[in-house]
C-alpha cells in the first residue's frame, strides 16, 4: 500500500468530504480511497458515446419499432 499526503487543502473541501464520509459510513480516509478507486477505474472511452459517434459519421440508423399488440400479463405477488 502506498500513502498519498495531500497539502493545502481548502477548508470547505475538507469539510464537504466530512460529510460525504458521514453520509456514506465511513472515515474521511475512507472516503477519499473510494473516491480515487472509482476515478481512475472509469473506462478510457464510453462505449455507448463511442457507438453513437460510430453511427453518427455514418449517417445513423433508422430503426423499425413494432407496434405492441401483446397484452400486459398479470402478475402473482403471493
Amino acid at each position: 500500500m502506498s500513502t498519498l499526503t495531500i497539502r493545502q487543502l481548502d477548508e470547505r473541501t475538507h469539510a464537504r468530504l466530512r460529510g460525504r464520509a458521514a453520509k456514506h459510513g465511513r472515515s474521511v480516509e475512507a472516503e477519499v480511497r473510494a473516491i480515487l478507486d472509482a476515478a481512475v477505474d472509469l473506462p478510457e472511452e464510453n462505449i455507448l458515446l463511442a457507438l453513437h459517434a460510430t453511427f453518427a459519421e455514418a449517417g445513423g440508423v433508422d430503426l423499425q419499432v413494432p407496434e405492441r399488440t401483446d397484452l400486459p400479463r398479470p402478475v402473482d405477488l403471493s
